[in-house]
């Protein structure tokens, strides 16, 4: 509460110098803050633009060291993989996630033995890379078959992380998978291996772009209303977070960021726990193309970031993150 009274009390005398704006600021973003997505594409030799996503590329994995050794030198603690996936590997099931030659369990041992545990890697667990209708689950009859998804994800699940993955992010939307997965972890005594839970993944129409760079949303039949959240709800979104922090979920991403600020405030402070934003690809696309036709300058990205920080974000997943030389102050 302020308790002081004009003039006595001037706000404006802690903003007068750079320094002093430094010395009483209270929220503050360093690379520690972010994760990096990486998108993983089929070949050799390869990096290609995704044109959707100014600045984003996908690599082929003999050409990971680019960015990850950029990654490393800025002290970005994690990276997260998602592969785009031929359409000849694709099918009903999304057999591809159970392979363990696939581009993700590939890039896995590749960064493992050139970087060991020099930077963390996130996996996404879900189905939609790797099915033939777009969906994040199997889908009989117009319809989402929860329970029969949730067995694929538990051996995904386990493959990834048996091969080397640190942090596993369901970002399926189905109901009960973390608290099977913490089991099977349990089980085959990967007790260690971390659980990001996507717990509060709205049904977003910011999705697109992504959707391009993992070649699924001309796939996509219908939508994802009846599993990802219904954009108008709140309390929906805390009864979420509570069922996966009992399910054994460890960290825990709102997706998107920027319109459910207010969700990540709700969030952290209610359960205490590392609450993660995914600035997805929507926002950032607007926010890129937004610069680069000069309508706004690249100070409204670091805007753009702060807000999650202060909403009470522990890290962000954001596409600037092997930027951020160009965009932190």
């Amino acid at each position: 509460m302020i308790t002081g009274k004009y003039p006595s009390l001037r706000l404006r005398r802690s903003r007068k110098n750079s320094w002093s704006r430094r010395l009483v600021s209270e929220n503050n973003l360093s690379p520690s803050d972010f994760i990096l997505p990486i998108f993983l594409i089929e070949g050799k030799n390869k990096t290609q633009p995704i044109k959707s996503m100014p600045g984003v590329y996908r690599y082929s994995i003999d050409r990971l060291g680019i960015i990850l050794d950029r990654a490393i030198k800025n002290d970005i603690p994690m990276v997260a993989l998602f592969p785009y996936t031929s359409s000849k590997l694709k099918n009903d099931l999304g057999s591809e996630a159970l392979n363990e030659d696939n581009l993700v369990c590939r890039a896995i041992k590749y960064i493992k033995k050139r970087y060991k545990n020099k930077i963390g890697i996130m996996c996404d667990v879900a189905l939609d890379p790797y099915t033939i209708h777009g969906h994040d689950g199997i889908l009989k009859s117009n319809k989402i078959l929860n329970d029969e998804t949730i067995e694929i994800l538990i051996q995904q699940s386990l493959l990834q992380a048996q091969i080397g993955c640190d942090v596993l992010a369901p970002s399926d939307m189905m109901d009960g998978r973390i608290g099977r997965i913490r089991k099977a972890l349990e089980k085959e005594n990967l007790k260690n291996t971390q659980i990001l839970s996507y717990a509060v993944k709205y049904a977003s129409s910011f999705y697109g772009p992504f959707r391009d760079a993992v070649g699924s949303r001309v796939a996509l039949k219908g939508d994802k209303k009846t599993y990802q959240m219904d954009f108008r709800n709140y309390d929906e979104a805390i009864r979420e977070v509570a069922l996966d922090i009992k399910e054994g979920a460890d960290m825990i991403m709102v997706k998107p960021g920027l319109p459910y600020l207010d969700i990540i405030r709700s969030i952290k402070n209610k359960f205490k726990i590392p609450v993660f934003a995914y600035q997805v690809s929507g926002e950032y696309s607007m926010l890129s193309n937004a610069v680069e036709k000069k309508i706004i300058n690249k100070d409204a990205i670091f805007e753009n970031l702060m807000s999650f920080k202060r909403a009470g974000a522990n890290a962000i997943v954001s596409y600037y993150a092997d930027r951020l030389n160009e965009i932190l102050p």
